[in-house]
């Protein structure tokens, strides 16, 4: 397999940092060519699956625009300009749970639409946490840090209750790794 040649790029809309659209000519592997190709530039941005000494699972309840409802989600945000993953994801556990973490596993990069892109989500499982300080997230919308039991979180993530899919990976992998590393 060859990946796609680009062509041609135009700019289509440009909200950055937010969001930028893109109308790309692409090249196949055979010759043929595609017109008009969109690809969406959102920010890379971290995921931070938190675990205390107890067990248990932090998220952030708030309201998150992309879904118009009040949902749960492991702390997020963007990745800032020239700033290493961990050091962001380490940033934003402390800003939004006012958390720190004795260890700190990579659970991956992943674009959320294959064909489009969008930005990529960096993942990462942090266990060890304690509070440190208080939550001090800057964010617009208002927050509220909620830690589940392991039980109540898997319960959460099995039944479809996650409303953001970077959310439900987030978890699943993180619950894979915790299954893989109690069975060590």
């Amino acid at each position: 397999m060859q990946p796609w040649q680009t062509l041609n790029s135009r700019l289509l809309l440009d909200r950055s940092p937010w969001l930028r659209v893109l109308a790309e000519d692409v090249q196949l592997p055979d010759g043929r060519v595609v017109e008009a190709y969109l690809r969406l530039d959102t920010p890379d941005y971290i995921m931070v699956v938190p675990v205390d000494e107890g067990g248990r699972i932090g998220f952030i309840r708030s309201y998150k625009r992309g879904v118009d409802d009040i949902d749960l989600q492991p702390p997020a945000g963007m990745i800032e300009p020239g700033e290493d993953p961990l050091a962001s994801a380490q940033r934003e556990l402390l800003e939004e749970m006012g958390c720190r973490a004795d260890a700190w596993q990579d659970l991956g990069k992943y674009v959320i639409g294959g064909n489009m892109r969008g930005g990529w989500a960096h993942l990462f499982l942090a266990t060890g946490c304690r509070q440190v300080a208080a939550p001090n997230s800057g964010d617009l919308e208002e927050q509220e840090v909620v830690w589940l039991s392991g039980a109540e979180a898997q319960a959460l993530w099995l039944g479809g209750n996650l409303a953001q899919m970077s959310s439900a990976a987030a978890l699943g992998l993180a619950f894979a790794h915790l299954m893989a590393s109690s069975e060590d």
